[in-house]
């Protein structure tokens, strides 16, 4: 059965969408979840960090696994350990306890987001991917713009444990879509081997590609900038600027809605300029807002609405440069898509880890480590994407993984 093109979007993206209700429906009940496993509030930050983690490594897991035996049995597969881990969440007594389930959770959900970007290029054509990941990151940015809200209701009627429960249900949900409502259009290729030397050596072709290698780090780069916001900014609002729940979830909800309109500026942009066009200026405009934060950071007091305001600008860019970065990455590929979008994923989250952990380990108070790593994350982006331009402006699929 043939379902419309945004149908499918909008379901890919609520398959995507796992993860950030993952990361984000819990933060609200921190200080709740440290009293009753006993620990700082401080230290929650490290569930968050241990996600990152196992998503990470789950992306080169489940690529090789999508291309030999089809996009769904691999994602019924991680579904079914998240929703196991994440029941476990939900049960245990130890914050170590939290943290092992946590990073279960994280492999097995990693199926889902892997498998949303490949089932893209598996139904969209290459030319119209930029727009097609463009609506895939509208769906993903409506999570972080109601999952603290919700996290914040479950846990003042209920508890922080039905907020895992409520995530397993999900998961679930996510499950029933991807067997009910997905056309299975991918053949699986036996050819596939899922021993690590040619697994290795796919994702080496697939670096060697030039526009496949500059995209991915710079995206990976400019999106790193979210994850230092989720993993900083419970202590910079919550405990320095003394912000509770409810009022957290909301800050939460307006700089999501930084990238929700930064992703509908995308789709207008690409109407009139093409996606590298867009992503330049876009990563020039993050490098600045990044740069002008560390500044403020720096010299002034910033208070919370200037922060919020300043944070605003900076997710806004990445809503415009994350989809761009996808779409050009995975362009030149016509096999090994699902390999493909495993190093992509691999390299965004790893990134996102290491920037996320620099904000713990940096000795700073306020706003500023977050204003710090933005600010070198984003340059750094520039730095590659403009040292590289030569080398992306060969004929696509010239070094098409084989």
């Amino acid at each position: 059965m043939r379902r419309h093109p945004t149908f499918l979007i909008i379901v890919l993206g609520f398959l995507n969408a796992l993860t950030p209700f993952t990361i984000d429906l819990y933060l609200p009940a921190f200080p709740q979840i440290a009293a009753d496993l006993h620990v700082p509030v401080s230290r929650m930050s490290l569930s968050v960090s241990v996600y990152f983690i196992g998503f990470a490594l789950g992306q080169v897991i489940y690529g090789p696994l999508l291309d030999r035996f089809g996009r769904q049995r691999p994602i019924y597969a991680g579904l079914a350990i998240y929703v196991l881990a994440t029941l476990g969440c939900m049960t245990t007594t130890s914050f170590e306890g939290l943290l092992v389930y946590r990073f279960i959770s994280a492999l097995g959900g990693s199926a889902a987001s892997v498998g949303a970007i490949a089932l893209v290029r598996d139904h969209v054509p290459a030319e119209k991917a930029a727009r097609a990941f463009a609506t895939l990151m509208l769906v993903l940015s409506v999570s972080p713009l109601l999952a603290p809200s919700i996290g914040s209701l479950i846990a003042t009627i209920a508890s922080w444990r039905v907020i895992f429960a409520t995530l397993a249900a999900l998961a679930i949900l996510d499950l029933a879509l991807v067997m009910f409502a997905i056309p299975r259009t991918y053949s699986p290729d036996p050819s596939v081997s899922l021993r690590p030397a040619p697994i290795l050596r796919t994702f080496r072709d697939a670096l060697a590609q030039p526009q496949f290698r500059t995209y991915t780090i710079a995206g990976s780069l400019s999106f790193a900038g979210l994850f230092v916001f989720v993993s900083g900014s419970p202590a910079v609002f919550m405990d320095g600027f003394g912000v509770g729940p409810g009022g957290f979830g909301a800050i939460f909800a307006i700089l999501a809605g930084g990238m929700i309109l930064g992703g509908q500026l995308n789709h207008l942009l690409l109407k009139h300029f093409a996606s590298e066009q867009v992503f330049r200026r876009a990563l020039l405009f993050q490098v600045i807002a990044g740069v002008s934060f560390l500044v403020l950071s720096l010299t002034l007091d910033l208070g919370k609405w200037s922060t919020v305001m300043l944070l605003f600008a900076f997710l806004h860019c990445a809503g415009i440069t994350y989809p761009n970065a996808a779409a050009l990455a995975l362009k030149p590929f016509t096999k090994n898509i699902g390999s493909a979008s495993s190093l992509l994923g691999f390299l965004q989250l790893g990134t996102g880890a290491i920037a996320a952990a620099l904000v713990g380990v940096l000795d700073l108070t306020g706003p500023l480590p977050m204003a710090f790593v933005m600010a070198i994350c984003s340059t750094a982006g520039w730095i590659v994407l403009t040292s590289a331009r030569e080398t992306t402006n060969e004929p696509v699929g010239e070094h098409a993984s084989k």
